[in-house]
């Protein structure tokens, strides 16, 4: 099936639920991240998977934070190396195609990605990796490889978004 004919197959809910598996969500999501911007692929694919998954019968299998986690690892992949197509990425990005341990191991703790705040809502990742039930003066942190180049961080000053966020929160108190 080519790019164009998975991606409406899945949009419209005719791909069959067991032809979508682990790898699947990264090709579709690599697709939507090369053909779209950044917040756009995010609404696009996250609406698409809840629709998918309803369509389902299976809605509670969403879960916000290791989709959108996932997201912005591979759209910092692509920004990282210069893969031309799907087979390509997936070469040169094989841990992000294993499931079980997951790459998202190495930022969140089982509890965090286990709870119900991660489930339905984006949970940053966490130095320490204990994400869920710290306080905003904890100031959790996105490792620098996330941050750097991908487009999400500071634009070069040293300081993370979340850092200069946490900043201004803490001033204005």
């Amino acid at each position: 099936m080519n790019e164009s004919e998975f991606t409406e197959a899945f949009e419209r809910c005719t791909l069959p639920n067991d032809r979508f598996h682990h790898r699947d969500h990264i090709r579709l999501a690599w697709i939507y991240l090369r053909d779209l911007p950044l917040l756009e692929a995010l609404g696009r694919f996250t609406t698409s998977l809840k629709r998918f998954a309803t369509a389902n019968g299976h809605p509670e299998l969403y879960h916000e934070t290791i989709t959108w986690a996932y997201l912005l690892l591979i759209h910092e992949r692509m920004q990282r190396n210069s893969a031309r197509d799907f087979e390509s990425f997936a070469k040169e990005n094989a841990d992000l195609f294993a499931w079980k341990p997951s790459i998202l191991d190495r930022y969140y703790d089982r509890v965090t990605l286990d709870s119900e705040l991660a489930r339905r809502t984006f949970v940053m990742p966490s130095e320490g990796g204990s994400g869920v039930g710290s306080r905003v003066s904890e100031q959790p942190k996105l490792p620098a490889s996330v941050l750097g180049s991908s487009g999400v961080g500071s634009g070069g000053s040293g300081e993370s978004d979340l850092q200069l966020t946490h900043s201004l929160q803490t001033d204005n108190r």
